[in-house]
């Protein structure tokens, strides 16, 4: 006799409304929900300086836009959903989703930062690649604290363009361009 584990697929809306008994967050993907591990104290530090100097350019150059640490989703595609690390979205998109049950965009925030786990970088440097780029986010940075390295992938002509930045060499944002941070000062942030 052979037994099969079914797993329940789900849909959009399934995974917009799905609550659960614990505070783990999820991703769906391909209709399957993908419950995201706690960050490690060292991704967490990162977060936090990326996010703080963000939100100093963005005050220091009157933008109207928001930054997010991992708490506001991007939908895709069909069955789809992903949290980034960090988010930049405009003041528009911001108060869109504020009422919603589920903070989740359906339209492309202005730039994206993965943190690459070491269990799974398949996730960031593929899947999330091909997904974001479909979906037109502009700007994606993939940081691997593992690699020490960062990759800043920018979108052309639907396709990401990618360079990677080592050591004391400068981050070249589209988004940011006049921010000045190192990748040395971007993985050891305290």
């Amino acid at each position: 006799m052979m037994v099969q584990t079914l797993t329940k697929t789900y849909s959009f809306e399934d995974y917009l409304n799905y609550k659960d008994d614990t505070d783990i967050k999820s991703e769906l993907f391909n209709g399957e929900l993908i419950q995201m591990t706690p960050a490690s104290g060292w991704h967490s530090d990162i977060v936090d300086f990326i996010q703080e100097q963000f939100k100093i350019e963005i005050r220091r150059l009157t933008l109207d836009w928001v930054v997010r640490p991992g708490t506001v989703g991007v939908r895709t595609g069909i069955r789809k959903s992903r949290i980034p690390d960090v988010l930049v979205m405009t003041e528009t998109q911001h108060q869109m989703i504020r009422t919603l049950s589920s903070a989740i965009l359906e339209e492309p925030p202005l730039l994206v930062v993965e943190i690459v786990s070491p269990n799974n970088p398949d996730d960031d440097y593929r899947y999330k690649r091909s997904e974001y780029a479909a979906l037109g986010i502009s700007e994606y940075w993939i940081i691997d604290p593992q690699a020490l390295k960062i990759s800043i992938l920018t979108l052309v002509s639907g396709l990401y363009e990618v360079i990677e930045i080592i050591e004391k060499d400068p981050i070249n944002s589209i988004t940011f361009p006049e921010l000045k941070l190192t990748v040395e000062q971007i993985l050891n942030p305290f």
